[in-house]
This record gives structure tokens, C-alpha cells and sequence, in this order.
């Protein structure tokens, strides 16, 4: 590493070699090739003056591209799609006159970058689903733990841990949902020529629209795909940059969610992300365990969340045919955006992996908050013994203000219920407090909400799914 120049921390300290390698020049020009060798051969295949010779030649040096050739190339001509298909011609010095035959740069450029957005939804959806693998271990094994739920940031009516986990385990499945729809939107831009007539394509076929039309087929079969826009300009529509940034966003929002809960918990003391054993919270105070993995996901959550608009404004921008502002923009927003987004599902798989339960301390925080809560089972207890509802009501409400006062001008414990043993008007229900007040009792259907809800929606993603599960959150620094 060069220490002497600015080095993205996206790649070296937040993104997967996987995703970054996804988005090398490597990869990009080797897919430039690809495609011209699939556009050379189809177009032998429909009667071009081009032999077998000349195609045998390209596909020798596909995987062996002379970086430092098309490099001189580009400070030259100022084009990086020339550069490259004269440092092609360089080696199959052959095929030289028919390499890029017909084509506009952008048969290279967007097909390449349709391409690359795909495989990097593949990366980013297995990581997806295997967030989902870990928080549904963690959601069934806490399914029955009792914990405060809260509105507001106030306690409310208790939930369960496990409960609580299955939220953001549908944030998820919804993005899933979305992840796979565009998926399967997805199309390159083909084989369209300049301003996306076919006017070069036509040319060279002598008017044969069948043969243009079954040269777009075959190049874009030799890739691996079916799709193609029926209609484009210079550029595929750049609103699908859009699209895939929306998508990005909503994963990102959702373990921007997550991220903040966990910290919140964790200044709680009930749940905690994993803290290492040499691991140090603080520069001036060794005690501290700061969550800076969550926080981390937060920071880089804002990062991802903030770009859909910037593809808005260049899909809005794109005059007539296409204008080439677009350019140096899209080379850093949609990488980045995907390598963001990495980092954040490698952080997300190692923290819901690994998470810390405190079930002592949320008990602890239950039996603080249980008593106020139960006051309207205690009443309906003594009800059934023959009490009078108003006058229960009343002295419960009293008892409350006191109790309450008792915590928050006094920093005391809750003592309610102590309260309620020495007042006679409850003494039907005295035998029967500790019942009532059992945490389990106030948790509804949430033990079985949480099953249910993996059963029918988590459980056919991660089956579907299955042989990409597994997967290790791997947290560089």
C-alpha cells in the first residue's frame, strides 16, 4: 500500500475482497473482451468477412489484458474504450480490423456495467439471507425470554427478545422481496449502436433487420442472458441506476434499525454485540465498552442511504440520447454504494452471530416497569372477589403516584407491589401476586408470532437459499 496518497477506506477497511474484485478494472476489461469476442463471432456466424482465426486469437489474450499498454493508449487518444481495443489489437494483432466492428463504446461500457450490477446483487443477496440464517437461530432461541417493549422509547406492554428480533428480520424479508424483483428486471443494454438505431448494425448487414435483430440475440445468449431493452439511446436508461440504489438503500435502512436498537440495548446492559478480549472501548476511559460495530453500520448506513438521489438527478439530466455527465459520477456512486453495503452486511452477519443476552438485567428492567402494568389484572382479581371496580381503581391509581414518586424523586426501587401487600382492599389477590405478576403471562402471542413468522416467511428464503448459507461476517478492523 502506498501510504503517501489518499487509499479508500471502502476497500481497505470495510468491503469484502469479493465485492472488491467484483468492481476491478480486472474484471471490467476482462468483460469488454468477452464482449467483443461475442459480438465478432455472431457476427461471423451471420456472414461477416470474419474467420475462425481471427476469433481464436481474441479468445487467447481475453484474460490477459496489458494494463500498462492500454493505459500509454488512453493518455493519448483520451478514451478508455479505444485505448482498450487498440491494446487488444496489440496482441491478437489478427483481429485488429474487426474488433468493436459496429459497435458504440457503450456496447462495452453498459453491458460490462449491467453485468458487474448483477453479479454484485448476487453477492449482496447471499450475504442478505445469511443475516437472516443468524437472526433466525437468535429469534427462536430467545422466542420465550420476556423483555420491555417499548413506544416512544418508553417501556409499553412486554414482548419477547426473540419477538423483537423478528422485526428486523422482516425489515429484511421485505428487502429481500425487492433485491429478487429487481433481479429479475434486470437486462443489458444489447446490441444497439450509437444513439441505440442500429444504424451501424444495418450498415453492415446490408437493411437485414432479421440479421441485426438475431445478432443482438446471440450476443446477448453468448453472455448468459436473456433480457434486453427493447429501446435505449447511447446508454441503458439510466433510471435502473436508480432502481438498484433504492434497493441498496432500503437493505441499508434496515440495518441502519438494527445497528441503533443494539446500541440502545447495549447502553441498557440488556444485549450486547460482541467485544473482543483485547479489544479497547475507549483511549481515555478503559472501561468502556463502546458498540462500534453497530455504530460503524450506522455511519456507513447514512453513506448508502444518501445516494439514490444522486442517480435521480443523472437520470434526470440524461439529454435526448445521453449526455456524458454521467460518467465519472456513475463510477463512483454505484461502486461505492455496493461496497458500503458490504461492509455493513459483514458487520451485520458478525454482530447478530454473536450477540450478548443480559437475561438478568432485562428481568431486572421487567420487574422495575411489571407492576404498573399488572395493576388492571390486580384490579380484576379483586373485582371477581366481590370489590368495587371505582373504588379499586382509585386506590390503585394512588398507590401508583406513590410508588412512582418513589422512584423518580427518591432514585428508589419500585414498591408497588409492597404497597399493594399492606393495603387491605387487595387482600384477595395477596396470596395470588406472584402469579399474577408472572412476566410470561404478559407476552401474548409472541412466542408463537415468532414461530409462525419464521415458518412461513423466513424459512422458505433460507431454503431456497440453502447452499450459499453459512457464511462469516468477516470485521477487518
Amino acid at each position: 500500500m502506498d501510504n503517501s496518497v489518499y487509499q479508500n477506506p471502502l476497500i481497505t477497511r470495510y468491503a469484502s475482497k469479493t465485492m472488491s474484485e467484483n468492481f476491478s478494472d480486472k474484471k471490467r476489461f476482462a468483460l469488454w473482451r468477452k464482449l467483443w469476442i461475442a459480438l465478432a463471432e455472431s457476427e461471423m456466424e451471420l456472414g461477416l468477412n470474419i474467420s475462425q482465426s481471427q476469433i481464436d486469437e481474441m479468445k487467447m489474450y481475453a484474460d490477459d489484458i496489458n494494463f500498462e499498454v492500454a493505459e500509454k493508449y488512453e493518455r493519448e487518444v483520451r478514451h478508455d474504450v479505444m485505448a482498450h481495443v487498440h491494446a487488444f489489437g496489440d496482441q491478437a494483432k489478427s483481429a485488429m480490423p474487426i474488433i468493436h466492428l459496429g459497435a458504440t463504446s457503450c456496447f462495452v461500457d453498459c453491458n460490462s456495467e449491467l453485468i458487474i450490477i448483477n453479479d454484485a446483487l448476487e453477492i449482496i443477496k447471499n450475504k442478505l439471507v445469511n443475516v437472516m440464517d443468524k437472526l433466525r437461530s437468535f429469534a427462536l432461541k430467545y422466542k420465550d425470554m420476556p423483555t420491555l417493549g417499548f413506544t416512544h422509547l418508553q417501556p409499553a406492554q412486554l414482548t419477547t427478545v426473540g419477538k423483537r428480533a423478528t422485526l428486523w428480520l422482516q425489515d429484511l424479508t421485505m428487502d429481500y422481496g425487492n433485491l429478487v424483483n429487481l433481479q429479475s428486471a434486470l437486462k443489458l443494454r444489447g446490441v444497439k449502436g450509437t444513439t441505440g438505431t442500429q444504424a451501424s448494425f444495418m450498415e453492415l448487414f446490408e437493411g437485414d433487420e432479421n440479421k441485426v435483430k438475431e445478432l443482438e440475440k446471440r450476443v446477448v445468449d453468448k453472455l448468459g442472458y436473456k433480457g434486453v431493452y427493447g429501446v435505449t439511446g447511447q446508454t441503458y436508461p439510466r433510471k435502473f441506476d436508480y432502481n438498484v440504489l433504492c434497493v441498496l438503500s432500503q437493505i441499508a435502512q434496515s440495518a441502519y434499525k438494527f445497528s441503533n436498537d443494539i446500541r440502545i440495548l447495549q447502553n441498557m446492559k440488556e444485549i450486547e454485540e460482541p467485544f473482543e478480549k483485547s479489544q479497547i472501548g475507549s483511549s481515555a476511559m478503559a472501561y468502556k465498552r463502546n458498540p462500534m460495530r453497530s455504530e460503524r453500520m450506522g455511519s456507513l448506513a447514512r453513506f448508502v442511504i444518501s445516494l439514490p438521489v444522486n442517480c435521480a438527478m443523472t437520470a434526470g439530466t440524461q439529454w435526448f440520447e445521453r449526455t456524458l455527465d454521467d460518467s465519472a459520477n456513475r463510477r463512483i456512486v454505484n461502486a461505492q454504494a455496493f461496497l458500503a453495503l458490504d461492509g455493513i452486511l459483514n458487520i451485520y452477519m458478525n454482530v447478530s452471530e454473536n450477540l450478548v443476552v443480559y437475561d438478568k438485567v432485562i428481568a431486572k428492567h421487567i420487574s422495575a416497569e411489571l407492576p404498573f402494568m399488572a395493576t388492571e389484572n390486580i384490579m380484576m382479581e379483586c373485582v371477581k372477589a366481590g370489590g368495587n371496580r371505582q373504588e379499586l381503581h382509585e386506590r390503585i391509581r394512588v398507590l401508583s403516584m406513590q410508588a412512582g414518586k418513589n422512584v423518580k424523586e427518591n432514585g428508589k426501587e419500585n414498591n408497588l407491589i409492597e404497597l399493594i401487600k399492606a393495603d387491605k382492599m387487595f387482600a384477595p389477590v395477596h396470596g395470588k401476586l406472584d402469579e399474577i405478576l408472572d412476566a410470561s403471562k404478559f407476552t401474548g402471542r409472541a412466542p408463537s408470532q415468532t414461530v409462525e413468522f419464521i415458518e412461513n416467511e423466513v424459512d422458505p428464503i433460507l431454503k431456497s437459499n440453502s447452499a450459499v448459507l453459512g457464511q462469516k461476517g468477516d470485521v477487518k478492523i
